[in-house]
């Protein structure tokens, strides 16, 4: 597969999401705020990074399931920069 997609968020939602994503063959890049949710993705060939804008910085497209309005504000490369 052509290009990297990021995933912010492995929760309830996100998690069984980015797993479909690496059996279908993309090239994963993965941050959450609970780092025991990354261990599933990382186990398949995924790389875990230490926080959304690293996850930005290494990815073509960008996935976000998060639960609150706040952490989708951290979430947010633009924000961050503010």
């Amino acid at each position: 597969m052509a290009g990297t997609v990021g995933f912010i968020g492995l929760g309830n939602m996100g998690r069984p999401m980015a797993l479909n994503l690496v059996k279908r063959g993309f090239s994963l890049v993965v941050h959450d705020i609970d780092p025991t949710k990354v261990a599933p993705l990382r186990d398949r060939g995924a790389k875990v990074v230490a926080s959304p804008e690293q996850v930005a910085a290494a990815a073509e497209r960008t996935i976000v399931m998060v639960e609150t309005t706040a952490q989708a504000d951290r979430s947010s490369p633009a924000s961050a920069a503010s």
